[in-house]
């Protein structure tokens, strides 16, 4: 299998994650979805990463369908069996890629904007979202089990990426989350090779 994806993409983070960890191998193909390739827009109208290309053809998007193909291939391996496990865990992992996408919208904003153009007040806003998330989180820490979820790879992913954008801005507040992530490292030796990164 082929995936679409980009290094510093908390979203392709979470996935290639999700795939060492249940032994499925992949093909990584780095985009650039600013640049539109072909490859990209004619699997993907939406055009955004990471979208995976299987075996027979079929391309799946977005992150969340890509994690719960995988839990179906690998004999429902990346989400707990149990409703009520299955659906914190879930929400987790929705909490977390929602945090991603108000920091890439900072991000953008930054960086296609020119700076008299950035509207600080819709920055100001998704770092509230995302505080909001951090304080929660940092409050009480997801528990890792016996078992790594999809809920797991989100949130490894969100804090990799606020380590590679935004750094110095929310560590001191959040001690716990800091500790959480060493501790999933623990249970996943590869993080720091596939948390979110630059080319």
């Amino acid at each position: 299998m082929r995936l679409l994806c980009a290094p510093a993409s908390p979203f392709s983070s979470k996935v290639r994650m999700a795939a060492r960890h249940l032994g499925i191998e992949l093909n990584e193909i780095h985009v650039d979805t600013n640049a539109g390739p072909a490859v990209l827009i004619d699997n993907n109208p939406l055009g955004k990463i990471p979208t995976l290309l299987t075996d027979d053809g079929e391309a799946i998007f977005d992150s969340r369908a890509i994690m719960h193909h995988f839990h179906r291939l690998k004999g429902k391996k990346l989400y707990p069996a149990k409703d009520g496990k299955r659906t914190e865990a879930e929400v987790l992992e929705a909490l977390c890629d929602g945090t991603n996408e108000c920091l890439l919208s900072i991000v953008y904003e930054r960086r296609f904007r020119d700076q008299e153009k950035q509207h600080q007040p819709w920055i100001d806003r998704q770092w509230t979202k995302v505080s909001r998330t951090l304080t929660h989180l940092n409050a009480e820490p997801p528990k890792i089990g016996k078992k790594l979820h999809g809920g797991h790879f989100a949130l490894a992913s969100m804090l990799g990426y606020l380590q590679l954008r935004f750094e110095g801005q929310w560590e001191a507040d959040h001690a716990d989350l800091i500790d959480w992530a060493r501790k999933f490292e623990k249970h996943f030796p590869d993080y720091q090779a596939m948390k979110p990164r630059q080319a």
